[in-house]
């Protein structure tokens, strides 16, 4: 394959990061990397602390799979061992102790999500178990020798907790210094990680240098934001869009989000081009594409990623029937209603809302319909009610 200059090369691969640290580094390791015919080992890591991946983390796979495009070789890390800590970067307090099984269970999901975006041709996964439970006591100590008290109290999470008298407890101190192993492991070359990871990446720069390797080029993303369109996306905070939602849901999940994260999700959460994104963006600007069409354009790209293009069309057509034509969506859930029952009650047991005060609140606000007629709460819904319950904008049942 013939590789884009070097130059062109590190203008694609900082494009959209927020910090490169060691640009003539990465320059040289390029340099290198063609002189010798030897794929770059490109590193990225991920504490298997939930099962699910969201549309926050291709942000990062996105980057990888431009570097896997180039030729180098990308070793995606299952952090089966530190997940057993839990990164304590952004953490008021102490994370919550996984146990094996629960690492295990989680880390089994991750190959299918993140092969929706890198080439499995060019990826190795690994687990960090596999150097890092070996370890002796002894090889501990002198691993956490290469750190200070005073260097990790500058990481701002430890820094609040140590003045807000929250406890920070040892076993925490070595999470940075373990993920920072990882690399030396690997001889990492480039590692890839958010912009709350800074912190521990350049922990492992410093700590291949005093090991004698030559420090990884570390190339930092930034966090996209969640739904909600202030928060980053996280599971935690239920403003995610998972890379395993089916296409339904992650497209009418995407229509959802503010307008004005809408270029943010185009440039940093879809593979469209830069080129391509440019032109949507100052047709959006020119008035010659409205503010639904744009997204519906993001929303399109997103799903089209994770589940092809027939699956993205189909999203968008049905999304467009419900909510812009105002139809039942085309595979609803049936229920029957076998002895007369208060609607606040239905909705509770449908699960549509998760309290009496809630059904209540919902109905008060018009939000719940049967075949388009707002329903009032007083009524009963029994064996002979047929027709579409409608509860919000995404939720139908078939009655009868």
């Amino acid at each position: 394959m013939q590789r884009p200059s070097i130059d062109a090369q590190l203008d694609a691969l900082s494009a959209g990061a927020v910090e490169l640290i060691g640009r003539d580094e990465l320059a040289a390791k390029l340099e290198e990397s063609a002189r010798a015919q030897r794929p770059l080992v490109v590193k990225l890591g991920a504490d298997p602390s939930a099962p699910d991946l969201h549309i926050g983390h291709a942000v990062v796979l996105r980057k990888l799979r431009q570097f896997q495009d180039l030729g180098h070789q990308v070793v995606f890390l299952i952090g089966d061992f530190t997940g057993r800590i839990g990164d304590p970067t952004q953490r008021q307090d102490v994370r919550r102790q996984l146990t094996s099984a629960e690492v295990a269970a989680n880390a089994r999901t991750y190959r299918d999500q993140v092969f929706r975006i890198l080439d499995p041709a060019k990826t190795r996964l690994e687990f960090n178990s596999t150097w890092l439970a070996p370890l002796t006591f002894a090889d501990v100590i002198e691993l956490a020798a290469h750190q200070t008290v005073a260097r990790m109290l500058e990481r701002e999470d430890f820094k609040l907790r140590f003045k807000d008298n929250r406890p920070i407890y040892i076993h925490e101190f070595f999470y940075p210094l373990m993920q920072g192993y990882d690399s030396v492991a690997l001889k990492a070359d480039v590692e890839l990680g958010g912009t709350d990871q800074r912190f521990n990446l350049l922990t492992a720069r410093e700590l291949m240098r005093d090991l004698g390797l030559m420090p990884e080029v570390v190339l930092l993303m930034p966090l996209l934001v969640g739904l909600d369109g202030h928060q980053k996306m996280s599971k935690s905070l239920g403003n995610q869009i998972g890379l395993l939602d089916p296409p339904a849901m992650m497209f009418g999940k995407a229509m959802s989000v503010p307008d004005e994260t809408v270029p943010e999700y185009l440039r940093l959460a879809t593979d469209l081009g830069p080129d391509r994104v440019e032109a949507l963006l100052s047709r959006h600007g020119r008035g010659e594409l409205g503010a639904r069409d744009l997204k519906e354009e993001m929303a399109l790209a997103l799903v089209r990623c994770c589940h092809g293009e027939a699956a993205a069309t189909m999203a968008r057509d049905e999304f467009r029937r419900v909510f812009r034509d105002h139809e039942a969506p085309s595979d609803l859930a049936s229920i029957r209603v076998a002895e007369p029952t208060r609607l606040i009650d239905l909705l509770v047991s449908l699960k549509a809302a998760s309290s009496l005060t809630e059904a209540r609140r919902l109905v008060g606000q018009g939000a719940v319909s049967l075949d388009g007629e707002r329903l009032s709460g007083a009524e009963s819904i029994g064996p002979d009610t047929v027709g579409v319950l409608r509860v919000g904008k995404r939720r139908f049942w078939r009655i009868g």
